[in-house]
């Protein structure tokens, strides 16, 4: 399972049994929850897909420094290792809406929903790349596995 972490959404992805096909899922609205309530929903959908590692985008700027929305990111992350039971991962998120955005075009969604989904897309983006980086010796390639609905 891979999350896209933003103040407002957080997007949710998820991979079949054998990390071959990824999938949007949801978006957590942030809006009416406390930071509490946000962590108890993902460890729920952790335990209702049985994740075996969640991996979380870190927005790293394009010369791979951390600014402020990484330190973020990384402070969230270490509430999710308290929490959860699993192994949570960080993994580069650089163009991951943007790319999210792009697939949600190329299906034809238009503004509205690109702009509902886009968070889940991202987090999907950002599983795919996570699967590939951590496959290459399976020979599996997860490039053209994204869902175009």
């Amino acid at each position: 399972m891979a999350i896209d972490y933003g103040r407002r959404a957080i997007g949710v992805a998820v991979a079949d049994e054998l990390g071959i096909t990824v999938r949007p899922l949801t978006t957590i609205r942030c809006q009416r929850m406390n930071r509490q309530q946000v962590l108890e929903r993902i460890a729920q959908l952790v335990a209702e897909n049985e994740t075996g590692t969640l991996v979380v985008g870190l927005p790293l700027r394009a010369d791979g420094t951390r600014g402020e929305a990484a330190l973020r990111v990384e402070k969230f992350i270490g509430e999710l290792q308290v929490l959860l039971t699993i192994p949570v991962v960080a993994c580069n998120e650089f163009l991951s809406s943007r790319e999210a955005d792009e697939i949600l075009r190329a299906s034809g969604a238009d503004f509205k929903t690109r702009r509902a989904r886009s968070d889940e897309y991202a987090a999907t983006v950002i599983l795919r790349d996570y699967l590939d980086a951590h496959s290459i010796s399976s020979g599996v390639d997860h490039s053209a596995d994204l869902p175009h609905d």
